[in-house]
Order: C-alpha cells, then sequence, then structure tokens
C-alpha cells in the first residue's frame, strides 16, 4: 500500500491498482483526484469537499465512486448509484479493499457553532482517517492519520488521543491552519521533543510518499 500526502487533510491511496483519495478539499491541489477510482469524504467543511471540484472528477473518470455521510450525498444531487451514503458501523470494498465506517460527529468548535456530522474510515484494518474528530479506530491499527492543528484542537489532546489509540505510526495531516514555524513546533511536541505517545510520527510533505 503506497499512501501519498496531498494538501491539508488528503491523501491519496494506492492498492494493488485501485486508487482511493480521502477528503481532496479546498487546500488539496486538484490532480490528487486525477485517475482515482474512489473518493472517501468524511465530512462537509470546505477543506475537505468542494462540490464542483468533486463533479468535475467524476464527470472527467466515469469509473469513479463516492462514498460519504448524508449531508455531503444531498450536495452531490445527479450522480446517482456512484454516490454512496454510509454511518457509523458500515462496512464495504473497493476493489476488494476492505473500508469500514467509525464516529458521527465533528469535534466541537464551540457550543453556539452547530455540531456537523463526521464519519472516519478505516482501510484494509491498518489506515485510519478520521476526518475532524479524535474518533478512535475499533483496534490498534499500523497508521494513523492525524490532524495535527484545528480551531477545535489542542496538542494534549493529540498526545493522548495517539497513546489510546495506540497506531505503530501516525503521520500528520490537517496542518494547513498553521505557518512553517507552528508546523515544526506541533511536530516536536508531537514527536521526539514532547512527552511521547508510544508511535513513530512523520510530517509527510505535499506530493511525499510512503510505503505501508
Amino acid at each position: 500500500m503506497r499512501l501519498t500526502k496531498f494538501g491539508h487533510a488528503c491523501v491519496r491511496v494506492e492498492h494493488e491498482g485501485t486508487t482511493i483519495v480521502i477528503d481532496p478539499g479546498v487546500f488539496t491541489a486538484e490532480e490528487a483526484m486525477q485517475g482515482a477510482d474512489a473518493v472517501l469524504i468524511t465530512h462537509e467543511h470546505f477543506d475537505h469537499f468542494v462540490e464542483d471540484r468533486l463533479r468535475a472528477a467524476a464527470e472527467a473518470h466515469p469509473q469513479l465512486r463516492i462514498w460519504t455521510n448524508r449531508a455531503v450525498a444531498d450536495q452531490l444531487d445527479g450522480l446517482g448509484t456512484r454516490v454512496t451514503v454510509v454511518g457509523e458501523g458500515d462496512a464495504f470494498e473497493i476493489d476488494g479493499l476492505g473500508v469500514s465506517v467509525h464516529g458521527e460527529w465533528h469535534a466541537v468548535i464551540h457550543p453556539d457553532i452547530p455540531q456537523v456530522h463526521n464519519i472516519g474510515f478505516l482501510l484494509d484494518g491498518r489506515v485510519f482517517h478520521p476526518g475532524d474528530a479524535l474518533t478512535l479506530p475499533p483496534q490498534p491499527v499500523d497508521t494513523l492519520l492525524l490532524p495535527i492543528a484545528a480551531p477545535w484542537s489542542k496538542v494534549s489532546e493529540l498526545i493522548d488521543y495517539v497513546r489510546e489509540a495506540g497506531p505503530a505510526r501516525a503521520l500528520a495531516i490537517h496542518e494547513a491552519v498553521l505557518s512553517e514555524a507552528g508546523q515544526l513546533v506541533h511536530g516536536r511536541l508531537l514527536g521526539e521533543g514532547g512527552p511521547g505517545t508510544g508511535a513513530e510520527f512523520r510530517q509527510l510533505a505535499a506530493g511525499e510518499s510512503v510505503e505501508l
């Protein structure tokens, strides 16, 4: 399995000839979806989902299929059976690759800001993308995609989350809201310069890939 980091919360996963893209939002280069077989969207916020870009990708690639929650699916009217609504506890396959769905709600930004629904995706029991929530995967995973900065998060919670989730490695995502210096600070605290999480921590540059 090969994982490529794109802008912000987006990753592209290639496995045995199948390409899956998760959360290609406004901070993600549009070529992230080029030639993809499937797109998974965790929730409706613009840094994870851009309707016109996803529709353009679907038009350009007739084989493209989309799995997401009801709120996003409702914005993709007209794509018919190419869009599948999923939620907590669901499981499906993409060309033989097993995917399960975990979580229901976006993390609280502020009590006065309504919560939206958010789902996380576990691929092949090995790679977990939680979207914008600190949802625990159902078992320890090889790779946890860790949202390292957001209006709703703080580093102490992220450290405890990784400790509880127990992955072998944590790969940083959701960093666009940080300056370059901020990314260094967060990386240090979540990695070897912090109190320790029990997991290897790595920050990939946009376009950088890793074999899992």
